[in-house]
C-alpha cells in the first residue's frame, strides 16, 4: 500500500488527476503482467485516500485507495488512471468495491484496452447511479499502459529498441569498442528507461564484447520521479543459440545469474545448458529457424508467458534486425553522438535482412527529439508499412 500523499485543496480535476498519474507512473515496471495504475480519493475537496497496484497479484489501485479512504469513501469522488475493472482474474472487480463503498462519481482517464472489460466497467458504474467521467490526463494514462495495450491485445510482450550510434552510424568500431559511444547524461537517461521495463535483452555477441550488468544503476538524485522499490531490477535476459557463454560474464556471476534467463536453441549441448544452470541462471529452450537461429517469434512468445509486458532490446545489431524483420519492434529511442569512427567493419545499430526499397522504409508516429547534453536523442513508435 501506497504512503499517503499531502491533502490538497480542490482545483479542479486535473489535479487530482495528476496526482493519480503519479501514483501510476511510480510502479511501472513493477505490475506485469497488469497495467500500472494510480487512484485518488477526494471528499469534500481534499484527497483522503490513494493508491496504486501492487505487485501481483495484490490489490488494485482502486482498492488500496478506497481502504486508506475507509469510511470517507462514502459520497467522494474517485479519480482512477483507467477504468476499473469489472470481472474476476486473480482478484475482485474494483466495479463491486467502488459501489460497495458508496462513491458517487468517478473519474477516468482512458477506458481499458483489456477486450473482457473495454467500457463494460464505466457502463456498470453509470447503470449502478454513479456520475462517470472520461477524458482527463487520457493521453498520459494511455501511454502509461501502452506495454499492457500491445500485451494484452496482441498477446506479446511490447518491444522497446534502444541503442547509441556515432553521427556516422556506427554502434562500434571495427575491433568491436563501444564505451563510451553516449555521454554520461543519455546514460543516466537509459537508467531511468530500464527503470520502467520488465525484462533487457541481449544477443550472445553483446554478452561476450561488452560483458554487462544490465542492472539500474542511479543516485537517488538521477531519477526522474519517485518509483515504488522493485528488488531484482528488470530480468536479464540473453540470447545464444548454442549457450556457449564463457562462465567469466558478470551475468553468470552468483552476484547477478539469480535474475539472469538465458534462451538457448533447442539443439543446444546439454553440458552447456548444465553449466549456465549451475551459475544460477535460468535457461529456457527455443524452436531455431532455417539459418539455425532462434527464432524471433518463439522468443516473443516465452517472454508472454513469463508475464513480461515490456521488453527492451539492447542489441546487438542482428538481434535488433531480427526483431525488426520480424515487425517486433514497437518502439525506438536511438541516441546520436557527435563522434566519428569510420570503417568499412565497423557495425550499424541494425542488421537482419533489411528492406529492399526506401519506400517501404520504416517511420516513427509520436516522434520526440531532444538534445541530452550534446547527445541527440530520437523516440518514437514504429510505423510499419506493408511490403507488395
Amino acid at each position: 500500500m501506497q504512503e499517503p500523499l499531502p491533502i490538497h485543496n480542490n482545483t479542479g480535476d486535473a489535479e487530482f488527476m495528476a496526482q493519480a498519474l503519479a501514483r501510476a507512473r511510480s510502479v511501472i515496471g513493477r505490475t506485469s503482467p497488469r497495467p500500472p495504475v494510480g487512484a485518488v480519493v477526494v471528499r469534500d475537496g481534499a484527497v483522503v485516500g490513494v493508491g496504486a497496484t501492487d505487485p501481483p497479484y495484490g490489490p488494485h489501485a482502486e482498492v488500496n485507495a478506497l481502504r486508506q479512504a475507509g469510511e470517507l469513501s462514502g459520497g467522494a469522488d474517485l479519480y482512477v488512471t483507467l477504468e476499473p475493472c469489472c470481472v474476476t482474474i486473480h482478484t475482485p472487480p474494483c466495479t463491486r468495491a467502488i459501489l460497495e463503498a458508496g462513491i458517487r462519481r468517478v473519474v477516468v482517464a482512458t477506458l481499458d484496452p483489456n477486450p473482457l472489460v473495454a467500457g463494460r466497467g464505466v457502463a456498470q458504474l453509470r447503470e449502478a447511479g454513479v456520475e462517470i467521467t472520461v477524458g482527463p490526463g487520457s493521453a498520459e494514462a494511455q501511454e502509461i499502459i501502452r506495454p499492457f495495450s500491445t500485451f494484452i491485445t496482441r498477446h506479446r510482450p511490447h518491444f522497446s529498441a534502444k541503442w547509441a550510434m556515432t553521427l556516422d552510424g556506427k554502434i562500434a568500431t571495427y575491433t568491436g569498442d563501444a564505451y563510451w559511444i553516449s555521454n554520461e547524461a543519455s546514460r543516466v537517461w537509459v537508467h531511468n528507461f530500464r527503470e520502467e521495463v520488465d525484462a533487457i535483452i541481449i544477443g550472445s555477441a553483446t554478452a561476450r564484447l561488452d560483458d554487462p550488468q544490465l542492472t539500474v544503476r542511479l543516485e537517488p538524485h538521477q531519477h526522474w520521479y519517485p518509483r515504488t522499490n522493485r528488488p531484482g531490477g528488470p530480468l536479464r535476459v540473453v540470447v545464444s543459440t548454442h549457450g556457449d557463454l564463457p562462465a567469466h560474464l558478470k551475468l553468470l556471476q552468483p552476484a547477478l545469474a539469480n535474475g539472469t534467463c538465458i534462451i538457448v536453441g533447442e539443439g543446444a549441448p546439454p553440458e552447456n545448458i548444465d553449466r549456465l544452470r549451475a551459475s544460477g541462471a535460468e535457461v529456457m529452450r527455443a524452436e531455431v529457424n532455417q539459418e539455425g537461429l532462434i527464432d524471433m517469434q518463439t522468443l516473443s512468445s516465452l517472454l508472454e508467458e513469463k508475464g513480461l509486458m515490456h521488453v527492451l532490446i539492447e542489441g546487438g545489431s542482428q538481434l535488433l534486425g531480427r526483431a525488426f524483420d520480424q515487425r517486433l519492434i514497437d518502439q525506438v529511442a536511438a541516441f546520436i553522438a557527435p563522434r566519428l569512427i569510420g570503417g568499412h567493419g565497423a557495425p550499424s545499430p541494425i542488421g537482419g535482412m533489411g528492406l529492399s526499397t526506401m519506400k517501404h522504409a520504416l517511420t516513427l508516429a509520436n516522434q520526440r527529439s531532444q538534445i541530452i547534453d550534446g547527445d541527440i536523442l530520437i523516440q518514437g513508435l514504429i510505423v510499419y508499412k506493408e511490403c507488395v
